[in-house]
């Protein structure tokens, strides 16, 4: 088998397959990596293509000074950064046009901004290489591809985002972070301080250890009986087996509702008033239990989707729920928009 340099060089002769054998192990991680800062699968779908795309045009600009996959993360951390500087959004979501026939209740708080976040497929995050992040780290694979982490990161400025994302999830070292972001190593250890500052206050320490692992008996346990009690629509056994805390959010609308009471009413008032009842399909999503969410109309055997729902666990409650109310992440699951009860 050829060698990397020779690989190298077939590259910038023009070899497509040769480039293809120095990206390809860096493809998975990389397109995980514009998720974390952009928040969206399809974003980071579309980013990844104009990294590859670049560093193709540009591999004779690769002086072998840094190893490919740095020199692959700088392309693709400055290709977000200039899509989120643009305020670009690569491609028009359903949910921007979703209305209520009927005022929604009174939140817990509303949002300045709307959070353009998307759930990521558990199927696509067990295609990840087996690589451990560098040693200054501060967050596992696991975590840093939660909810919680995606919504903190996605408070932060752009550079910000970037410089906590390089340095404490894949633990880059600063004189490498600062040579991505073509800034000193002061500037990027002033970014990092600063992101981590506001993502504690975002996602509080005492908060990080608390979910159950991912397929285990606790975990099947609360996913069972939440999707029991939903599907019958009884709210009373819904939130018996939510945290005193528990936050319902719906992304991208700023609208939010906190704690039993608030979410008991929205789920009575709205999601299961006049006798609407749905079908959950499971799946994962960025770690989580989540589901396909499906509406059954009267008199008809076909359910229609209505987006998907991940839950975040604490322990054997759910401290969170996410609706997201894009028809088009459906696909992105392997589900369909409609589908016909047996």
């Amino acid at each position: 088998m050829a060698d990397t340099a020779e690989v190298l060089e077939l590259a910038r002769a023009g070899d497509g397959e040769a480039f293809r054998e120095l990206t390809e192990p860096y493809r998975r991680e990389l397109q995980v990596h514009c998720y974390r800062i952009l928040g969206s699968l399809q974003d980071a779908e579309d980013l990844l293509q104009e990294t590859l795309l670049a560093a193709w045009r540009g591999l004779d600009g690769f002086e072998g000074r840094a190893s490919m996959r740095t020199w692959l993360y700088r392309i693709a951390t400055n290709r977000c950064l200039n899509a989120l500087r643009a305020g670009e959004r690569r491609r028009q979501r359903e949910s921007e046009s979703v209305t209520h026939a009927a005022p929604l209740p009174e939140p817990t708080r509303s949002r300045a901004e709307p959070e353009w976040l998307e759930p990521y497929p558990d199927s696509l995050l067990a295609d990840l290489p087996d690589r451990a992040p560098g040693p200054e780290a501060r967050y596992e694979t696991r975590e840093a591809v939660s909810l919680a982490f995606l919504s903190g990161l996605q408070q932060l400025p752009p550079r910000q985002r970037a410089a906590l994302v390089l340095r404490d999830v894949l633990g880059f070292r600063a004189a490498e972070v600062a040579g991505m972001l073509d800034a000193t190593e002061n500037a990027v250890n002033n970014a990092l301080q600063r992101a981590r500052a506001r993502l504690a206050a975002e996602l509080p320490e005492a908060d990080r250890e608390q979910a159950p692992l991912p397929g285990s008996a606790r975990e099947r346990r609360v996913v069972e009986a939440f999707t029991r009690a939903f599907e019958a629509g009884d709210v009373e056994a819904i939130v018996a087996l939510l945290t005193d805390d528990v936050w319902l959010t719906m992304p991208p609308l700023e609208m939010e509702y906190q704690g039993h009471e608030a979410v008991g009413n929205f789920l009575r008032t709205v999601v299961l008033s006049g006798g609407r009842s749905f079908v959950l399909l499971p799946v994962r999503a960025n770690g989580q239990p989540a589901f396909g969410f499906y509406r059954r109309d009267r008199g008809s055997a076909i359910v229609h989707g209505h987006g998907l729902m991940v839950l975040t666990l604490s322990g054997d409650r759910i401290s969170a729920v996410t609706r997201f109310i894009d028809n088009g992440l459906l696909r992105d699951f392997g589900l369909s928009r409609s589908l016909r009860e047996a």
